[in-house]
């Protein structure tokens, strides 16, 4: 059974919003602990960028996989 892009598109969303809580977390958790010293905005506004560029990957690789299993059903 194959999943309708809707559904594909709220999983990868919900996927990459719990990925930039954590990625967030850690960024203010460990840069201090390196050394690297970054404003709070700049950390936001990097992981945004990051974070859109993550929900592109992952809605384009749930469809790749859900079309590839769909031809082998």
């Amino acid at each position: 059974m194959s999943q309708e892009r809707r559904m594909s598109l709220v999983e990868a969303i919900a996927n990459v919003v719990v990925g930039y809580g954590v990625a967030l977390a850690t960024q203010f958790a460990v840069f201090p602990l390196v050394g690297i010293e970054a404003q709070h905005r700049q950390m936001v506004l990097t992981g945004l960028a990051f974070m859109a560029v993550s929900l592109v990957r992952s809605y384009a690789l749930r469809r790749l996989f859900d079309r590839w299993t769909a031809k082998g059903a």
